[in-house]
């Protein structure tokens, strides 16, 4: 048991749900990322305009906005995407569940971007796995489980 959660840690409760879950959170989040890719796009194209071409060169930032979003939202105060927060998830360490450290979070999101990349049939471990973690989950020492479930509440 964690000294600051009376919640154990291999209670079940705590990921009841979690895959499908975490589907509808990286819809979430795949839209937001979109979103602020092409926000930052029309920002690069004006800059890239504005000066002649000679500033193009941070234009190819755009291509790690998803790895910084998901990074610096796991590593923060939250512990979870905006999308794993409106799906009521939050991500923790494996161990005492506590808030992920920001070398865990690059673990985990780089992971999950290979993961992705290699087929997205790999994530369906989820499902098969104790307390339903993915490869990512257990390379990187975190767990996502139901925020609600630290809170004593059961669903």
């Amino acid at each position: 048991m964690s000294s600051m959660n009376p919640t154990r840690l291999d209670d079940d409760t705590l990921t009841w749900g979690v895959p499908s879950r975490r589907v509808g959170a990286f819809l979430i989040d795949w839209l937001l990322i979109a979103l602020l890719t092409m926000g930052v796009s029309i920002g690069f194209a004006v800059i890239h305009i504005m000066t002649l071409g000679l500033l193009h060169g941070p234009a190819h930032l755009i291509l790690v906005i998803g790895a910084i979003y998901d990074v610096c939202w796991i590593a923060g105060p939250f512990a979870a995407t905006p999308g794993q927060m409106a799906m009521g998830l939050s991500v923790r360490r494996a161990d005492d569940l506590g808030r992920p450290m920001l070398a865990q979070a690059v673990a985990f999101t780089g992971l999950l971007y290979v993961t992705l990349a290699a087929g997205v049939i790999w994530l369906a471990i989820a499902f098969f796995t104790h307390r339903r973690r993915a490869i990512h989950d257990m390379i990187s020492g975190l767990v996502v489980i139901r925020a609600g479930a630290l809170d004593g509440r059961v669903w």
